[in-house]
């Protein structure tokens, strides 16, 4: 390392100017340990703080017990998931009622309902609306989603599946 990287690094290290950096390495064969200690024993610049450690323990009257600090840690890992879930719960609800699941039959519209009610349902009876969902496509029945969030993704699976039954159809028509 050159002189002048020396000079840099102590004045940055140790907070003085390029002379008292310069003089403290000359002083010390640019050494830059050596001109560090220099420093501190001129005083310009502060010693590291002593730090002691030691194997003895004191007696301290604890505050809580380790059985109440683990129960409140606890409760509050559960109270923090709680109000994820009702924050959760929350965003759905409003998805739900913001948003509509329509089934349409030659342009008219023959079901209307907010998506929690179509959730709800198919979550009850999914045995009995799925096959009558899937039996409407065979009868040029189109199912999609309407309202203020971008369910374009979900429109666009409910359109395969129209598609789908419809070459179905044009194929067992064909035979």
């Amino acid at each position: 390392m050159e002189q002048l990287e020396k000079v840099e690094k102590l004045r940055k290290r140790a907070g003085v100017s390029y002379e008292e950096a310069k003089e403290a390495l000359e002083a010390n064969n640019w050494d830059l340990l050596d001109a560090m200690v220099y420093l501190e024993k001129q005083g310009k610049i502060p010693a590291p703080e002593q730090e002691s450690y030691s194997t003895h323990t004191e007696e301290e009257k604890q505050m809580f017990s380790v059985e109440e600090v683990i129960k409140q840690n606890q409760y509050e890992e559960e109270e923090s998931f709680g109000k994820k879930m009702a924050r959760f719960f929350k965003k759905l609800w409003k998805i739900g009622n913001e948003n509509n699941f329509i089934v349409k039959k030659r342009e008219k519209e023959i079901i209307n309902v907010p998506v929690w009610i179509f959730v709800v349902v198919l979550l009850f009876a999914w045995q009995v609306v799925l096959p009558v969902m899937l039996i409407a496509l065979f009868f040029n029945c189109h199912f999609f989603f309407r309202g203020k969030n971008n369910l374009g993704k979900a429109n666009e699976a409910m359109e395969k599946a129209s598609a789908f039954a419809d070459k179905v159809k044009d194929e067992y028509e064909k035979l």
